[in-house]
């Protein structure tokens, strides 16, 4: 029998890295539309361009189409996950899977990497309003979702759960454990007496006041469990964008728990995110002075250490991060994540030889099948980098390549924008020069977008070594 197919104990690791719970139930999210966005784009520009040309059927015929097709198509391509796997619905991606004999399925026992990232898309006063998008990659399959409504928490919380820890990076460990309603969230804050933001907006700018105020706080007995419950609420709030009410949170657990290191940390990168949104140096030196206290605090927590390593790499501090990996080394002995820490580590520094070591470190100790697989395989790239100079003037021009495209899709879509004036301009003075200049310029810079597009996605997988083998 199947090991998904046995009746595993609650919160029990399997064999192959996912964690037993309870009942699954189906969910879905719509696929991000961006390529819709993009069918749409252009079927209006050749709708339009038809309609200048006085080929009126053909226009109408290509607008109506286009608008209702797209948008019906763009509706019902979902991801769904019935507790066992992904699954890419929809009539465009099923046909395009039967095209090119693709997968449009991903069991979670296959699942390698999430990896999820912060966009922040609007700014309120000390709120910040994030868009995540979280990718989730195993057997060359990526599947991808993206924030927006009840969608994506049910997502989150229905797949993230399943998942070993190793398989996810801080961000996505984060979502899981603390992402919630906003509204939610809010109305929590303001029963345990957190104050709004903008009571809040100057608090955290001048120490001086804030230490009066914590002078003058209140001496109130309360338990361990208070402590957890405001350090639970901070999490949540810092989740959900709303960093001073977070930050009024973790300060009143912190006077319950001063000397938690964990609390400390989670502190640490609440103030440095509110730091970053704020373009303030003092603040981000004293996040950082925080991140350096909570290190010394970290006792026996060796998750937390792990983590605290992990954050210095993201914020860009390798130096403090190759330390702080190297003493959880020192303390654990060889480990998953300390491994693949210290292996970016070595990547950043050119390292290629220490970059394989870490790697094949990281496949020796791996728990699951997806982690042995995924840490193989690039330990298996960079060897192949190692040893082969014409392999790696390949990948380096692949890489290169991939960045000029990047700036170049930018270029012409800006090209592109530009040259609409022009045919505003020339069919309003029925000047079919000016016009036709127009048409061209934008008609051109919309074909190599395309063209540009298309070789993107291209660029964007690795050279497989076999064909420079089977070259030579």
């Amino acid at each position: 029998m199947n090991e998904l197919d046995e009746t595993p104990r609650p919160n029990e690791t399997m064999p192959d890295g996912t964690v037993a719970g309870g009942a699954a139930k189906f969910v879905s999210i719509r696929v991000s539309p961006h390529s819709y966005f993009t069918a749409l784009l252009l079927s209006s520009f050749i709708s339009a361009f038809l309609f200048y040309l006085e080929k009126d059927l053909a226009g109408v015929i290509v607008f109506a189409s286009s608008w209702i097709q797209i948008p019906f198509f763009a509706l019902n391509d979902k991801i769904a996950f019935d507790g066992r796997q992904l699954i890419r619905t929809g009539a465009i991606p099923t046909a395009w899977c039967w095209f090119n004999t693709s997968r449009r399925r991903l069991k979670l026992r296959d699942i390698e990497q999430v990896e999820t990232e912060a966009i922040r898309t609007a700014k309120r006063g000390g709120n910040v309003y994030y868009r995540y998008r979280t990718t989730i990659r195993g057997k060359g399959l990526n599947v991808t979702i993206a924030s927006g409504g009840s969608d994506y928490r049910d997502m989150v919380k229905s797949i993230l759960p399943l998942l070993a820890d190793n398989v996810l990076d801080t961000r996505s460990i984060e979502l899981r454990d603390h992402l919630t309603d906003p509204a939610e969230t809010l109305e929590r804050a303001k029963n345990a007496h957190i104050p709004s933001a903008e009571v809040l907006e100057s608090s955290f700018r001048n120490s001086r006041r804030r230490r009066t105020q914590n002078s003058n706080s209140p001496q109130i007995v309360v338990t361990n469990q208070k402590a957890d419950e405001l350090r639970d609420l901070a999490n949540e709030l810092r989740v959900s964008g709303y960093f001073l009410q977070a930050l009024e949170a973790f300060r009143r657990a912190l006077i319950l728990r001063p000397r938690d290191g964990r609390l400390l940390f989670e502190f640490a990168r609440c103030l440095h995110s509110f730091a970053g949104v704020e373009r303030d140096p003092k603040l981000e030196r004293r996040a950082l002075a925080a991140l350096r206290l909570s290190e010394r605090r970290a006792n026996d927590d060796d998750d937390m250490l792990i983590r605290l390593g992990e954050w210095y790499f993201q914020i860009g501090e390798w130096g403090r991060a190759g330390n702080v990996f190297q003493s959880a080394l020192e303390r654990l002995g060889d480990n998953f994540r300390t491994a693949r820490g210290l292996a970016e580590i070595a990547l950043r520094e050119g390292k290629i030889a220490h970059v394989i070591h870490h790697f094949s470190t990281a496949n020796r100790v791996a728990e699951t099948p997806s982690l042995r697989r995924w840490s193989k395989g690039e330990a298996e790239y960079f060897s192949n980098l190692n040893s082969d100079g014409e392999y790696m003037e390949l990948e380096i021009g692949r890489v290169n390549l991939l960045e000029t495209v990047e700036t170049s899709k930018k270029t012409t879509l800006r090209i592109t924008f530009l040259a609409l004036p022009t045919i505003i301009f020339g069919v309003l003075l029925e000047d079919h020069l000016i016009a036709n200049i127009g048409w061209a310029v934008a008609g051109v810079a919309l074909v190599i977008w395309t063209g540009l597009i298309v070789t993107q996605k291209m660029l964007a997988q690795r050279i497989p070594y076999e064909l420079v083998v089977n070259d030579d």
